[in-house]
C-alpha cells in the first residue's frame, strides 16, 4: 500500500511517517496547500493519514483530502469533541461527520490533549508572577504513542470510529502545573482559574477525560525530563 502524511512534517505527522513503511509526508513546506488547492495531486495514495490542522478551516481542509478519494482515510480527533462547545472543537466534531457521511472508507480515532499542548499552556502562564491553571482535569499523552497507533490503523482495514485514546494520568491541572515548575526550575504561585459558561462546565464535568481508556504509557513527567 502507499500511504501519505498530511500535515507529515508536524510535531504529530511526523510520528506517523516514521512509523509507516515508505510514508510520504504532505505539507505546505511540501508544495502542497490544502486550503488553496495547491499540490493536491501529492494525495494520491492508497491510504492518507490526515493530521494537518487549522482552527478555523478544519473541515475545509479535510473537504480538500476526502476529493482526492482515498480508499482509507484515517483522521485524528480529540476526545470529548461532541461534549465541549470549544470552537476548535466544533470543527473536529463537524469534520468528523462529514467524513462518516462522505462515502470514504475511513477510520477516525480520538485521542486527550498532548504533553506538549500542556507544555506549551504552562510555559506562557509562567510568565507572569501569578500563573493562572485552568481550574479542571487533563489526561495528556503523548505525541509518538499516539502517531504509533495511527501507523497502525492505517496499515489496518477501514474501522470507523476507532477505540479512543487517553494518557496513563487523570489529574487536576494544578497537580500537572506542579510537575512543570519542578521540571524547569521555576517558581510561580499557582491560581486555579474558573470562569462561566458551558465549555468550562463541560470541561469540569470531564468531557476532555475518557478514563476508561487511558492506554498511553508515558507520563508527563516523563515527557519534561525526557
Amino acid at each position: 500500500m502507499s500511504f501519505v502524511v498530511t500535515g507529515g512534517t508536524g510535531s504529530l505527522g511526523r510520528h506517523v511517517v516514521a512509523a509507516l513503511p515508505g510514508a510520504r509526508p504532505v505539507s505546505r513546506s511540501t508544495g502542497t496547500d490544502l486550503l488553496r488547492g495547491k499540490g493536491l495531486g501529492a494525495l494520491r495514495a492508497d491510504v492518507v493519514v490526515h493530521c494537518a490542522t487549522s482552527f478555523r478551516h478544519e473541515v475545509a481542509m479535510a473537504r480538500a483530502v476526502l476529493a482526492a478519494r482515498p480508499a482509507h482515510l484515517v483522521y485524528i480527533s480529540i476526545v470529548g469533541c461532541n461534549e465541549v462547545p470549544l470552537p476548535y472543537y466544533k470543527q473536529k466534531h463537524a469534520t468528523e461527520r462529514l467524513i462518516i457521511s462522505s462515502g470514504v472508507p475511513h477510520t477516525v480515532l480520538r485521542a486527550t490533549q498532548f504533553h506538549s499542548l500542556l507544555r506549551r499552556m504552562f510555559d506562557s502562564a509562567s510568565k507572569l508572577p501569578l500563573m493562572p491553571v485552568p481550574g479542571f482535569r487533563f489526561q495528556p499523552i503523548d505525541e509518538a504513542e499516539v502517531g504509533l497507533e495511527l501507523a497502525a490503523l492505517a496499515q489496518a482495514a477501514p474501522a470507523g470510529i476507532a477505540p479512543e485514546m487517553g494518557g496513563p494520568e487523570v489529574r487536576e491541572a494544578v497537580d500537572f502545573a506542579r510537575s512543570y515548575l519542578a521540571a524547569t526550575g521555576k517558581t510561580r504561585k499557582l491560581l486555579p482559574v474558573k470562569v462561566p459558561g458551558a465549555t468550562y462546565r463541560a470541561y469540569r464535568a470531564g468531557g476532555n477525560l475518557t478514563p476508561d481508556r487511558a492506554v498511553g504509557k508515558r507520563t508527563f513527567e516523563d515527557y519534561l525530563t525526557g
